[in-house]
């Protein structure tokens, strides 16, 4: 049977130790068998467990045991080198042995067969984690920021007082950036005061003065203009006084009065006898 080399999958490791992976030779349930190369270019192959073997602590230690001590094997092919300290653990064999991958051979103990003699009946019995097929790699190295601190008692304090300074600085900043602006409010300015002085109402401006021709005194009056009884001239009808009155006339007849005439009546004013 030929053993041809495929390329890598998603999750194969590109180096086990200090072997470089540069393909795959055969896939089982217990694990995965790879071609790869030494340092000095030296073609080796490697065995690494699935996960779900390396999972199982039964099937950890018989693969451990096969490489160890070659316990389940008839003839346990010669060990290139190893590592069963890890949760994941390979072995480098020789190419090929029997036909085969040598390093194929480290697996077989792995999965229980012939555990029974005689004719076998019942439920075929199998392993939990043999759907887990994906090569159990081993844990990538830690980032340096999350490796433990090795420093010196020194280093971890000046680490300590940085901290606390940082501590004290965003404090500062928080108490200027929320406090420091309620305290620093400028008032609101007052008003200017108002000084209010009362007005008098205002008053009626008085008439316009009017120009009059001043009256004439009686005396003059009486004085200027003549009697038009007196002088008989007037462009109307004559002004009639009324005599003031006197005294009652007598009872008799009045001498010179034209008969018929009352006793108690007295020709008008002005008017011919």
């Amino acid at each position: 049977m030929i053993f041809m080399s495929t390329p890598l999958q998603y999750g194969d490791p590109p180096a086990l130790g200090p072997f470089r992976v540069q393909g795959r030779l055969w896939a089982g349930e217990a694990g995965v068998v790879y071609a790869g190369r030494a340092a000095d270019g030296a073609p080796v192959s490697l065995a690494l467990l699935t996960h779900g073997a390396a999972r199982d602590p039964a099937a950890h230690e018989r693969f451990v045991a096969a490489i160890t001590s070659g316990a389940g094997l008839e003839q346990a092919p010669p060990v290139v080198a190893a590592d069963v300290e890890g949760p994941a653990p390979w072995v480098a064999a020789p190419p090929y042995a029997d036909g085969r991958p040598a390093a194929a051979v480290f697996l077989d103990p792995v999965m229980v067969r012939g555990a029974l003699r005689g004719r076998l009946t019942g439920p075929d019995m199998r392993p939990y984690w043999i759907g887990d097929r994906a090569p159990a790699l081993p844990p990538p190295p830690l980032p340096r920021r999350l490796r433990p601190l090795t420093q010196t008692r020194r280093a971890v304090i000046v680490a300590a007082v940085v901290t606390a300074l940082v501590f004290l600085l965003v404090m500062v900043l928080f108490w200027l950036l929320f406090t420091r602006d309620d305290e620093t409010e400028i008032p609101p300015r007052p008003a200017p005061q108002t000084q209010f002085t009362p007005t008098e109402p205002p008053r009626p401006s008085p008439p316009p003065p009017t120009t009059s021709s001043p009256s004439p005194r009686p005396s003059e009056t009486q004085s200027a203009s003549p009697d038009p009884s007196e002088s008989g001239e007037g462009t109307g009808d004559p002004i009639r006084h009324r005599p003031e009155p006197s005294a009652a006339p007598p009872a008799g007849p009045v001498e010179g009065a034209p008969e018929g005439a009352s006793a108690g009546v007295r020709p008008a004013a002005g008017v011919a006898p």
